[in-house]
């Protein structure tokens, strides 16, 4: 079931493409006293010269905890370099800096080549909700050529992960709640759909009311401000991916003169409302639903799926999705599939082209009663571990979606905006729409209709979209870009499948490792396939 309004065969393959997945998450971030700078705020205000000028107590990782996700500790990089982890105190709320205090989770790798360091290079791989913690290293060998010159650093955001996390339901309840109904037809259904939204929201309340408040992106970005002076850094020097890029937005309007080398993938547009946004990512991914159906139709006999043109095969996906709102098939360990299961699933694949080979499997065996592939996808995005428990990324992504957004959208309002998500996508339409109302029963107010990125004298911001990109559609890289201003926003198009550019296309490499390792803008508009 949706809980924000901009909404995972062989155990083997199954372990393959849970850790997929998580690496892509979607949906899915040192010792020292404080640099030369501002003191601790710069643009956006003054954090306490306490905070930031504490040292760091750098360990070995331990492995993920069962809020970031579960599993093993992570492995030695090459050359047989470790993580290390620590924490870093932050204040609750930034306007009492003398009051409450938070610690944030973080994890780093040590540049490879110290003589030739620039500095830290932050990430954040999107959400909210993801770990950074558990997503960096299992991400990292993307990135060895970044490590070169940057140690490679991430965290969990507040109240995500081991940073003090948001908690909602217990795992019983939350394997309930994935399996309910998110496409309500019928008056009862509706009902049930309005109550669960309820119930979530109350037990957040219950849970983690007194932390509800500030774990908003604006406290995030307050945090990596922190975060760069604790490093040691004059700049940061950051790598947002997905939602990161709004984060990366918001601190660039709140920080301008701190940005460094900061390269935003996959990203958000910082001017849509929660409508406009939800609609967007409707039209992405019935987008890239549409391009795997149109390269299954075009392997003539060796698409698996029923039909002969891509309309024909989408029609069939509805008619089992339907099926499945009537009457789940067999997923995993007894436990069944359901439509908002098949539909999270199918949404999973999308996120990277190379699924589309495991959705045209899952679906072909969904067709012969076996769900498991499918449920593997769904486990994923809505972070089950397979020992059965949940990470607190759907906590977390609701929380800080729901202290950003101001929007409270009514059982009217959204039932008069199902029509146009319906047409903007005959498949995640109606998933997506009735996720509008999210936050309608919020226990905290949001805070912006969207965002402010506007950072006039920050330094050139490498603004990447890609083409095909399901969950953050293209358009919005552009907006991003003008949103930040002229001189700022520098665009780079990728023309090509899936969610993220950097990693899927040597041309999109090199222009970003060219300029985060040696200052190298690329030219404005470039374009790579």
């Amino acid at each position: 079931m949706p809980t924000t309004s901009a909404a995972r065969r062989t155990a083997a393959a199954r372990r393959a493409a849970v850790a997929s997945a998580a690496a892509l998450a979607v949906l899915m971030a040192a010792a020292g006293c404080s640099g030369d700078g501002d003191g601790g705020g710069g643009d956006g205000g003054n954090e306490p010269r306490d905070f930031a000028a504490q040292k760091l107590d750098w360990q070995p990782c331990p492995a993920p905890s069962q809020a970031e996700g579960g599993g093993t500790k992570p492995s030695p990089l090459p050359g047989g370099a470790q993580w290390e982890c620590s924490f870093m105190e932050a204040p609750l709320d930034y306007d009492d800096p003398g009051g409450d205090t938070i610690e944030l989770a973080l994890i780093r790798a040590r540049a490879s080549d110290p003589d030739e360091r620039i500095g830290s290079l932050v990430f954040n791989f999107g959400g909210p909700g993801g770990s950074g913690v558990a997503t960096l290293p299992a991400a990292a060998v993307d990135y060895g050529t970044l490590r070169t010159r940057y140690d490679l650093v991430s965290f969990d955001p507040r109240g995500v992960g081991r940073s003090e996390p948001v908690q909602c339901l217990d795992d019983q309840q939350m394997e309930e709640w994935v399996a309910e109904d998110s496409t309500p037809d019928t008056p009862a259904e509706i009902e049930t759909f309005t109550e669960s939204l309820t119930s979530f929201a109350d037990a957040c309340e219950d849970n983690s009311g007194e932390a509800l408040p500030h774990v908003g992106t604006t406290e995030a970005a307050r945090d990596m401000d922190l975060m760069r002076q604790v490093l040691g850094d004059d700049k940061l020097h950051y790598f947002g991916i997905s939602y990161g890029t709004e984060l990366g937005g918001v601190y660039a309007h709140l920080f301008p003169r701190n940005v460094g080398r900061a390269v935003f993938d996959a990203v958000v547009d910082p001017t849509e409302t929660s409508e406009q946004g939800s609609l967007g990512q409707a039209e992405g991914f019935q987008l890239a639903l549409t391009n795997f159906l149109e390269d299954c139709v075009s392997r003539g006999d060796d698409c698996l799926l029923p039909g002969s043109t891509p309309g024909e095969i989408q029609e069939w996906i509805i008619r089992f999705l339907d099926g499945l709102d009537a009457k789940p098939i067999p997923g995993i360990g007894g436990r069944e599939l359901t439509q908002s299961q098949g539909l999270n699933g199918i949404a999973q694949t999308l996120y990277s082209r190379e699924y589309w080979e495991l959705l045209e499997q899952g679906l072909d065996e969904a067709e012969g009663g076996d769900g498991a592939l499918l449920m593997a996808f769904s486990d994923a995005l809505t972070g089950r571990n397979e020992n059965g428990t949940y990470s607190n990324s759907q906590a977390a992504g609701a929380a800080i979606g729901c202290v950003d957004s101001e929007e409270r959208y009514t059982l009217e309002q959204t039932r008069a905006a199902l029509p146009r998500f319906e047409k903007a996508s005959p498949v995640f339409g109606a998933f997506l729409g009735w996720g509008l109302m999210g936050c309608t029963d919020w226990p905290v107010p949001g805070t912006w209709t969207h965002p402010d990125v506007s950072a006039p004298g920050a330094p050139p911001i490498l603004v990447i979209g890609n083409t095909g990109d399901p969950a953050t559609p293209y358009e919005g890289a552009q907006r991003m870009a003008e949103a930040l201003g002229e001189g700022v926003g520098v665009r780079m198009t990728y023309r090509g499948e899936g969610h993220g550019a950097y990693g899927n296309s040597a041309c999109v490499d090199r222009a970003v490792n060219g300029y985060l390792l040696n200052g190298r803008v690329p030219e404005d508009g470039t374009v790579c396939r």
